[in-house]
C-alpha cells in the first residue's frame, strides 16, 4: 500500500473515530485502526465491536492495499507533524514507513485479516432525517441518560417509531427527557430499540447543526446505523425491555407557570451553591406574581432569590435537584419555559416555549419530566 494524503485531511477523519477505540483491551487488534487505500480515497475504520465508525477523505493512492496501525501513536504522531501532505508505504510485513518532508518514521501495525469488520446493514430499514433534526433529538434527550450501570437500559436513548411518529427518550429515573419527529409515510413499521449513549454522542459529533441535507438512519434488529458525510457509525442495541415511560408522566397540570429561561438559569446557579451532595434540592415557592427559590445546610449556609412569574394561585412548595432542573433548562431553546404541576409529590412538566402540555399526539416537543424532592430537606 502507498499513498498520499494531507496531514490536515487526516487528521479530522482521525478525530472522528478515535474514540471509539477503546484505551484499554483484551484483543490488541481493537487498539488500531484499518486504513485501506481504495481508487482516490483513504477509508479509515475503528471499532470497539460495539460500536464502529468509518470515515474517508480524498488522497493520491499509488498502490492500492490496507494495514492496521496503533491508533495512539499514530494520532500522536500525526498531530506533531508540520508538513502539509505525508506519504504512507507498507510492505507485506505490515510495516508502515511514514514521510513527511524530510522526515521519515516506521511503524509496525497487524495484518488487515485480523480487523473485525463492521456489521453489513444493507438490509436494514431506513429512514431519511435531516442531519440538524436528528441531532436535536439526540441532543433534546441524551442528557437525561443515566451514568450508572445498574439500570443497563437507561444507559441508553430509546427510540421508538410508533404510528408515522420516531420518539427519542432518555430517563434515569428521576427525570425524562422525550422528543419527536414525523417519520416518512413509507416507514410504517412500529419499532423500539435503545442505543448505547457512546454511540449516540459519536453520532451528534457527526451530524452538523444547521445543515439541511439528510442523513440516513439504519434500523435493524440487533443494531443501527447512521450514515452522513462520508461517515457512517454502526452501533450494536442495548438488550432488554424499556420501561412504558408515558406511566410517569403525568396526565394533567392543574397549574402552569411561564419562566424565563436565561433568568432561572442565573438564579439557579446562585442557590445550588447553598446545597450538600447528601441533599441536593432546593425549594420552589410560587405565590402571587413571584417565585421564590430558596436552598441551604447547616454547614454551609442559606441562600435566597427571586423572580417574577405569572402565577396567581395560592402559594405553592416544591422541591428539585437545581442540577436536574439547570440540565433541561440549557437542553431547552427559547427564551421561555413552561412549568406545569399539580401537587408536591408528582412530577413536574417542563416544556421549551409557552406550550402547556396536554396528553394528547405527540405535543409538545420536546417533553421534559423531573421527579421532585423531599421538601424537608431544604431549610
Amino acid at each position: 500500500m502507498q499513498f498520499i494524503i494531507s496531514r490536515e485531511d487526516l487528521v479530522q477523519v482521525i478525530n472522528h473515530i478515535q474514540n471509539i477505540v477503546a484505551p484499554k483491551t483484551p484483543i490488541p487488534i481493537l487498539s488500531n485502526f484499518l486504513l485501506e487505500a481504495i481508487d482516490d480515497r483513504l477509508v479509515l475504520t475503528a471499532t470497539d465491536l460495539t460500536v464502529g465508525v468509518r470515515c474517508q477523505c480524498p488522497a493520491r493512492v499509488i498502490q492500492p492495499g490496507s494495514t492496521t496501525l496503533p491508533a495512539k501513536r499514530f494520532s500522536e504522531l500525526l498531530r506533531t507533524l508540520t508538513a502539509s501532505h505525508i506519504e504512507i508505504t507498507t510492505n507485506e510485513r505490515d510495516v508502515a514507513t511514514i514521510k513527511a518532508d524530510a522526515s521519515v518514521f516506521k511503524m509496525h501495525g497487524m495484518p488487515r485479516a485480523d480487523f473485525p469488520d463492521l456489521p453489513d446493514y444493507s438490509s436494514a430499514t431506513q429512514i431519511k432525517f435531516k442531519q440538524s433534526e436528528l441531532k436535536d433529538m439526540f441532543f433534546r434527550t441524551a442528557f437525561a441518560v443515566s451514568k450508572e450501570d445498574t439500570r443497563y437500559v437507561f444507559t441508553g436513548v430509546c427510540l421508538q417509531i410508533i404510528n408515522g411518529y420516531a420518539r427519542f427518550i432518555g430517563t434515569d429515573g428521576k427525570r425524562l427527557a422525550r422528543a419527536s419527529t414525523l417519520v416518512p409515510v413509507e416507514v410504517v413499521a412500529n419499532c423500539e430499540c435503545i442505543i448505547p449513549i457512546k454511540a449516540v454522542d459519536e453520532i451528534m459529533k457527526m451530524l452538523k447543526q444547521d445543515d439541511d441535507d439528510e442523513c440516513i438512519f439504519f434500523v435493524m434488529p440487533d443494531k443501527v446505523a447512521v450514515k452522513a458525510n462520508d461517515t457512517i457509525i454502526v452501533s450494536k442495541l442495548l438488550s432488554g425491555d424499556y420501561p412504558d415511560v408515558e406511566k410517569v408522566i403525568p396526565s394533567q397540570s392543574n397549574s402552569f407557570v411561564t419562566l424565563h429561561r436565561e433568568e432561572l438559569m442565573a438564579l439557579l446557579r446562585q442557590i445550588a451553591l447553598f446545597t450538600s451532595e447528601q441533599s441536593h434540592s432546593i425549594r420552589f415557592s410560587f405565590m402571587n406574581g413571584e417565585l421564590h427559590l430558596n436552598g441551604g445546610v447547616m454547614d454551609v449556609g442559606e441562600g435566597k432569590v427571586s423572580m417574577p412569574v405569572n402565577y396567581d394561585g395560592p402559594r405553592f412548595d416544591i422541591a428539585f435537584n437545581p442540577s436536574f432542573f439547570l440540565d433541561i433548562l440549557r437542553h431547552s431553546k427559547n427564551e421561555t419555559v413552561t412549568m406545569g404541576f399539580s401537587d408536591a409529590f408528582n412530577p413536574g412538566i417542563i416544556t421549551d416555549g409557552d406550550t402547556k402540555f396536554q396528553a394528547q399526539g405527540e405535543l409538545p416537543s420536546p417533553l421534559f419530566v423531573l421527579m421532585p424532592m423531599r421538601l424537608n430537606e431544604v431549610l
